[in-house]
């Protein structure tokens, strides 16, 4: 077996600077690809498809095969979290994630912890399977939502542009708005710590609508709660590098950097790479940041924005990704050139 210290995202992710630095994508398994589209066919719904072990671990591998990514993340969905704790949640087609949706410090009452493992255990089997199935070379990601951007779709019961009633909630009484968060805490705390007794190598902790907050706010409901996070996950898996993704973090990354503890931060397509090699990326590993829209284009704008980002992050201690998860009509050719671009700096 091949030692872990050779795989270069964990390289990487000690603060390495490499030649040709480790990639991965975000939403690498996914729609854009038509195995993964005939594979989608098999499970009744989305949480169906997450909980079944041979579906997830297929799709995980796809994109391996065919691009041969330094990093295999687990398959799976932020959501599973309040679906374990009893929250209803259904994936609608056309609609996105539907919820039966929590407003108040009496309706988390029907929430409850105890559940999580019983209700995991499939995800868990994904994650040690992978474990066992994933080329040597390659990094296993276990992953999970961060308590703010969960949070936002079991009190809003949808997805949505600026999350009032979340927000509302929020500043109008954070005593009671905490009592989830910390809820959250926990849950995703033991959910990520079972992910790594499985086998995951790296955690990675998505926190996708983390830029709807103002500052305060911002350290109040995203940096907080991610360094109780952190500190769960550092002590009961010491040597387990953890990823942040504030996604619309802006000038607040450098702090969220500094106060949590991460060992690499996710940048979206927003962040000059520029400022953020002066300003990130001495403190952690940077990963990113290309627009996933640049994916979906293709051609010499993408491959242009591709070079300087591997230009200017490749100086420091870097992880190719893209700036939020490839969307469904990305052609798969677009991903192959990039893949084919980062391999050439071997």
């Amino acid at each position: 077996m091949i030692q872990s210290s050779e795989k270069t995202m964990l390289r990487a992710l000690a603060g390495e600077t490499l030649t040709r630095p480790p990639f991965w994508l975000m939403r690498q398994a996914g729609r854009y690809l038509a195995e993964y589209r005939e594979v989608r066919k098999s499970a009744k719904n989305f949480l169906n498809f997450c909980h079944s072990p041979d579906l997830a671990v297929e799709v995980t591998l796809q994109p391996l095969r065919r691009y041969h990514m330094d990093a295999a993340i687990l398959f799976s969905d932020i959501l599973v979290i309040p679906d374990a704790l009893g929250q209803k949640v259904q994936f609608l087609e056309g609609e996105g994630p539907v919820l039966d949706p929590i407003r108040s410090v009496a309706e988390l009452e029907q929430l409850d912890l105890e559940r999580l493992h019983g209700h995991m255990a499939p995800v868990y089997e994904t994650v040690g399977r992978l474990s066992r199935e994933i080329p040597e070379t390659t990094a296993l990601i276990g992953f999970a939502g961060a308590p703010w951007t969960v949070a936002t779709y079991m009190v809003e019961g949808r997805g949505s542009k600026d999350y009032p009633v979340t927000r509302s909630w929020a500043y109008g009484d954070p005593e009671g708005f905490a009592k989830l968060i910390d809820l959250l805490v926990e849950a995703t705390g033991r959910y990520l710590i079972e992910q790594v007794k499985n086998g995951a190598e790296i955690i990675q902790i998505f926190d996708s609508w983390a830029g709807v907050l103002p500052p305060a706010e911002f350290r109040r409901w995203v940096i907080d709660p991610t360094i109780k996070l952190v500190e769960t996950l550092k002590a009961a898996c010491p040597g387990v590098p953890i990823i942040g993704f504030p996604r619309g973090a802006g000038m607040m990354y450098p702090d969220f950097v500094r106060e949590t503890n991460v060992d690499g931060v996710s940048l979206d397509s927003t962040i000059p790479v520029t400022w953020a090699a002066d300003n990130i990326q001495p403190h952690c590993t940077v990963q990113g940041n290309l627009d996933n829209m640049l994916l979906v284009a293709g051609g010499e704008a993408m491959e242009r924005e591709l070079n300087t980002i591997l230009d200017v992050l490749g100086q420091g201690p870097f992880i190719f990704n893209l700036g939020h998860g490839i969307v469904p009509q990305t052609p798969p050719e677009h991903v192959a050139r990039v893949a084919e671009i980062i391999q050439q700096r071997g």
